[in-house]
């Protein structure tokens, strides 16, 4: 099977690699997890030598489970695009590469996420599903997030609902799902997901598993009539794994929200919901006659109701001030170990007061390393590759370190012989 095919919607999402590409950034990642875990250097070059026969003769290779958990925490160190870095030592791993039914990874990651909320205590996780070889194709996520509420355009232009959604809600009705009677601004979407043979299902989720959190203000009460909500977990679903030359299309990553997200963002972008003037005008703020800051009071209200409504449930968030300061503290820690963060400035800083926000002033450049999360090779994931200057330099390195041991070593010999002269 061509891995490239036209026809597949998966693979044409992958980074081309040739099979020299792939050997690379295997040594390349091999190494680095040698390094950092502190490997014996004869284990790290008889796994080298394996991994290498195995690509020339297959084109492949399996990571082992420290490999692969090693790998997605760096893969989380290096993604640019995501400002909660600081824990990612943390990550909790899921090995799933043997489940392969649709059904059985879906119910895999429901699972895993009941596990990482603990009650509101939610903690960063990843669940990483079968890699894609030339041969096969595993199931992958075609909604973008585990938990989506559904946009609805409605014959008179009217929208109801996630403007972002309307595409996914029709494939949704198209798959047999069921909106609503009373269709509602926020109706939880099915998951759709893709077989290995391309079958595509849309699988009903119930409300309780996206344990939703109702927004209201405790000193404005008019918030609460317009039935604003949204889910506890951030569980994003079709973002691809590539670590050592291997791709893992299908690896739900959850964190937790910043409450930006949801109050600067999601419910007030015109392109999502779009709610600003309603919000305001259930702040009560006067927004007829031309104040040009009812917008900021608003955004400030709302991330107060948002931060507020989800530490009364109980919920973990954090708000963009303290995840700032955790982004600078995350540089500082990565300065010390030597390694330049890789950051981009749009993702980095937040919508909400970015000036008053340390990351503001921060020189930021996305390095585009591997390992890395990526969405598709036409937009993200075009420029993804180790740093072939440090790739050449470390080989350089190492065979300058053995010249240097054969070196001593012969100036040993030299001088028992010497001395026994």
């Amino acid at each position: 099977m061509d891995r490239y095919s036209r026809s597949d919607p998966v693979r044409r999402r992958l980074r081309r690699l040739t099979r020299g590409e792939r050997v690379e950034e295997a040594i390349a990642f091999l190494r680095q997890f040698a390094a950092e875990r502190g490997q014996d250097p004869k284990l790290m070059s008889a796994r080298e030598k394996e991994v290498c026969r195995e690509l020339c003769r297959t084109g492949r290779y399996t990571h082992t489970p420290d490999e692969l958990e090693f790998g997605a925490r760096i893969a989380w160190r290096n993604h640019a695009r995501c400002i909660g870095r600081l824990t990612w030592k943390s990550l909790e791993v899921n090995d799933r590469r043997n489940v392969v039914r649709a059904a059985d990874v879906l119910s895999s990651v429901l699972y895993d996420l009941s596990n990482n909320y603990r009650d509101g205590k939610i903690s960063s996780a990843i669940t990483i599903f079968s890699p894609i070889t030339d041969d096969h194709t595993p199931v992958t996520f075609e909604s973008h997030q585990l938990f989506q509420y559904a946009g609805y355009l409605k014959d008179d232009g009217k929208i109801i609902g996630d403007r972002n959604n309307i595409e996914i809600t029709k494939s949704a009705i198209k798959l047999g799902w069921n909106p609503p009677y009373q269709q509602g601004n926020f109706d939880l979407l099915p998951v759709i997901m893709r077989d290995s043979d391309g079958t595509r299902h849309a699988f009903n989720l119930n409300h309780e598993l996206a344990h939703e959190v109702a927004i209201t203000h405790a000193a404005y009460p008019g918030l609460a009539a317009l039935g604003l909500k949204w889910y506890s977990v951030p569980c994003i679903t079709d973002m691809i794994l590539t670590m050592g030359g291997i791709d893992y299309p299908c690896a739900p990553f959850n964190g937790y929200y910043m409450a930006t997200e949801i109050a600067s963002r999601n419910l007030v972008d015109e392109r999502r919901y779009n709610l600003m003037t309603d919000i305001g005008v259930a702040l009560g703020l006067d927004i007829e006659r031309g104040d040009p800051f009812w917008r900021d009071t608003t955004l400030t209200e709302l991330n107060r109701a948002v931060i507020d409504s989800f530490r009364s449930a109980g919920v973990r968030i954090t708000d963009h001030h303290e995840a700032s300061a955790q982004f600078m503290e995350f540089s500082r820690q990565e300065g010390r170990a030597g390694r330049v963060p890789s950051a981009e400035w749009s993702w980095i800083v937040p919508p909400q007061a970015g000036s008053a926000c340390p990351v503001f002033h921060l020189p930021m450049k996305n390095l585009h390393s591997v390992p890395n999360f990526y969405v598709s090779r036409h937009g993200d994931g075009a420029e993804l590759g180790i740093d072939r200057t440090h790739f050449r330099e470390s080989v350089w390195r190492k065979r300058w370190e053995r010249e240097k041991k054969r070196f001593r070593d012969w100036r040993r010999r030299r001088d028992r012989l010497w001395d026994r002269a």
